[in-house]
């Protein structure tokens, strides 16, 4: 089975390049990394866990 590519994106009320990109292609985890330096790696988090961080952030 060959790796999946992350298909990443910024959030639609990001201004500016200064943000976080965004993963969703991989069934398991959501993948984010900095949009400044992108090289310098990602973070991979579970579905269940980025669900729960986007509800907090709504609220906020």
């Amino acid at each position: 089975m060959q790796p999946m590519t992350p298909n990443w994106r910024t959030s639609s009320y990001t201004e500016t390049q200064n943000c976080v990109e965004v993963a969703d292609s991989d069934p398991e985890h959501v993948l984010v990394r900095d949009t400044k330096v992108r090289g310098r790696g990602m973070l991979a988090v579970q579905r269940g866990s980025w669900a729960a961080f986007v509800e907090y952030a709504k609220e906020a």
